[in-house]
């Protein structure tokens, strides 16, 4: 159940490995920043299947566990982007009814001139301590980004 943010990047999912008889996969998804082509960054994450929610409760809910990885998949150039030290959404999709989402944030590292990517739950109460992080380095391809 992917809800995307306004203006965030889409995802296209590119993959589905089942895990078990009770239903449950591994969906992977290739999510391009909006604002930086040539990135494209491979989200997967575990989608429980009908079986599993009806054996365990929790019927609205998927675990907040992620992967990320994100790779120049072609000539980078860089849109506008959020310098901020806490950077930039780009995207978001649910992972239960209401209170959690899986989010992938950019951020820009100035000193090493490079991209990171982190992919991370988001809930109401108790947040998530898990998360998944991927860079893209820019060197020979970009010259820093100034500082607007």
């Amino acid at each position: 159940m992917t809800v995307m943010a306004p203006s965030a990047a889409s995802a296209e999912q590119v993959g589905e490995v089942g895990v078990d008889w009770l239903g449950n996969d591994i969906v992977i998804e290739a999510i391009a920043d909006p604002e930086v082509d040539g990135v494209t960054c491979h989200v997967a994450y575990f989608d429980r299947g009908l079986i599993d929610r009806l054996q365990k409760g929790n019927w609205f809910e998927d675990p907040s566990n992620s992967s990320i990885a994100c790779r120049q998949t072609g000539p980078i150039k860089i849109g506008d982007i959020d310098l901020d030290e806490d950077g930039e959404e780009i995207f978001k999709s649910s992972r239960s009814l209401i209170w959690k989402k899986l989010v992938v944030k950019r951020i820009y590292d100035r000193d090493n001139n490079t991209l990171i990517y982190l992919s991370h739950s988001r809930q109401v109460q108790d947040g998530s301590a898990k998360m998944a992080i991927s860079t893209v380095p820019l060197y020979g391809e970009v010259e820093p980004i100034a500082e607007k």
